[in-house]
């Protein structure tokens, strides 16, 4: 059965890697959009290539850093009447920004990730938890990470920050308890998207090699994993979900061809 079709699903960081697998996924399900993301073009890209594909479905379009909280508060609060009742939100915004020891860490990538990877989260669910619960229904989908449940040497803050998304995954399902309202936190582990290329500063060639002689998950994989957890029935939340490649053992733990 599919419990998609004609809702309603906003996701963040909608512009590329899984936040556009699962734009293309919820569209295919014949879910309405609402993309946000910082840039323009892609979204705009993303878009058209939505409706030429599923001309059924509504798709509408926010650029907003979810740093900014002034600003992603005042798109949230000002959707048209028709974009106010979301069913579905998919935290999925997030970065990481470099690979270094606390004591020689740079202090904007931590503020970034930080500002990102779980205010971001955080304005964006302060925005639209109200409403589900008021209406006694909705899922909220968090991406955290592998590394949130596991340290890895030099992943520091970026693994502090998905750790709390993973908490916060927590103790949003303790207090949303009662309201109808689903919580599901999504930890991937390698999956090669815009990820190690936005870590490693736009180099390409140093972030191919995190991902030579495996078969790493795609974006695609982890959206229909997201697809499918939504689709379930109401009474069932499927709350915490860990998706590895099968070459990867855990955070340090990976078999690679020669």
């Amino acid at each position: 059965m599919n419990r998609i079709q004609d809702t309603i699903t906003l996701i963040t960081g909608a512009s590329s890697g899984i936040g556009e697998a699962c734009a293309k996924q919820f569209a295919e399900a014949g879910s309405h959009l609402i993309l946000l993301a910082r840039r323009t073009e892609s979204l705009e890209r993303l878009s058209k290539e939505l409706q030429s594909s599923y001309p059924a479905i509504r798709i509408l379009n926010i650029t907003c850093d979810v740093r900014d909280r002034i600003s992603t508060e005042q798109a949230l609060q000002s959707l048209p009447e028709e974009w106010k009742n979301i069913d579905t939100l998919i935290n999925n915004a997030g970065l990481s920004r470099g690979l270094s020891k606390i004591q020689d860490g740079d202090i904007d990538q931590w503020e970034e990730m930080i500002d990102t990877n779980v205010k971001g989260l955080l304005y964006v669910s302060r925005a639209i938890l109200p409403g589900m619960i008021a209406r006694n229904k909705g899922s909220i989908v968090n991406i955290a990470s592998i590394a949130g449940r596991e340290t890895y040497p030099l992943g520091n803050v970026y693994c502090a920050t998905k750790s709390a998304v993973r908490t916060l995954s927590e103790a949003m399902r303790i207090d949303v308890n009662g309201s109808g309202v689903r919580v599901m936190n999504v930890d991937p582990g390698m999956v090669e998207t815009e990820f190690s290329i936005v870590r490693f500063s736009g180099d390409e060639q140093r972030a191919k090699q995190v991902y030579a002689g495996l078969h790493p998950l795609t974006a695609h994989d982890v959206a229909e994993v997201i697809v499918f957890s939504v689709n379930r029935p109401s009474h069932i939340t499927i709350g915490d979900i860990l998706i590895l490649p099968t070459a990867q053992a855990n955070t340090t733990t990976v078999h690679r061809e020669n």
